[in-house]
């Protein structure tokens, strides 16, 4: 059963762009001799969810085809944000064998890639369910896949932290070494910085939240604390102060920091450590095993 999220997500399409036509000069070569061998028919075909998730990047379908073929004719099925159940149809395909074929496992690596990362954040985003905590992603993408691994993390139901590193002051361990102080870096952060550009710290003892509060940082990062440590420092922290979580983040133990007072964990295992959502693309009349 398709469950429809009503949220509207807008995808980077510049860069969905970009990755499928790198993808296809990779995979293509001199050309696909295996399909070639095939009459060049007309044909139906599906893309089949075999597992439970959320999905993100179905415009990689249409796109794809359109890079490929621009007279094979997509029917998507469900929009990006939408939770799909195994045996669910996410898009008909109709168009020749040959480019339905050629282009099948590039579309597949996107979309279940994107679906993957989509369904992970979903899960960390429920174990939050209740409190004003956000779930937040990282830096640590992909090189060339940044915009498009963010966008999937929006349609999981979280939310985007920098995406590049002029989004924002983000002062850490080996900074306010290098500067000698936290208040030192936020002095000198505050001299450069732009109006509109906030200045966040990292913070893993009590001292240190507190010079970073003295200091007037917009946000501090509370990095490697126990639910219990975490509690007690949300507390000393004034309410025109932005509160972060995170070190060591997983959606499977997000759930235990749930009521530590934080706005946003940042988690960057829902873009580096991600297993793909496994999805199917089967042409009319394929027999294949249910089952694998």
């Amino acid at each position: 059963m398709i469950t429809h999220n009503n949220s509207s997500f807008n995808p980077p399409i510049l860069s969905l762009k970009q990755t499928l036509q790198s993808g296809f000069e990779e995979d293509f070569g001199f050309g696909d001799i295996s399909s070639t061998i095939l009459p060049d028919k007309l044909i139906k075909g599906e893309f089949i969810a075999k597992a439970d998730g959320v999905i993100s990047g179905v415009d990689s379908i249409l796109l794809g085809y359109q890079i490929l073929d621009e007279t094979v004719e997509v029917q998507h099925m469900v929009h990006d944000g939408d939770h799909v159940e195994q045996g669910d149809c996410i898009a008909r395909v109709d168009g020749s064998v040959r480019a339905l074929l050629t282009s099948e496992r590039v579309i597949l690596n996107i979309l279940q890639h994107l679906s993957g990362i989509a369904t992970k954040t979903s899960l960390a985003v429920k174990e939050l369910e209740g409190s004003r905590t956000r779930v937040c992603d990282t830096r640590k993408t992909l090189p060339g896949l940044r915009a498009l691994q963010k966008y999937a993390v929006r349609c999981g139901g979280g939310f985007n932290h920098r995406m590049r590193l002029d989004d924002g002051v983000m002062i850490k361990d080996n900074h306010i070494a290098a500067a000698g102080s936290i208040s030192k870096a936020v002095e000198l952060a505050r001299k450069q910085a732009g109006l509109m550009v906030k200045v966040e710290v990292e913070c893993e003892t009590e001292a240190q939240v507190m010079e970073a509060i003295d200091s007037g940082a917009d946000i501090i990062m509370l990095d490697n604390q126990t639910p219990e440590s975490a509690k007690k420092l949300t507390a000393l922290i004034p309410d025109r102060i932005i509160i972060e979580l995170s070190g060591g983040m997983t959606s499977e133990t997000i759930g235990k920091f749930k009521n530590c007072g934080a706005h946003y964990i940042s988690i960057g295992s829902v873009t580096h450590s991600v297993s793909a959502l496994d999805i199917s693309f089967m042409l009319s009349g394929t027999i294949k095993n249910v089952n694998g």
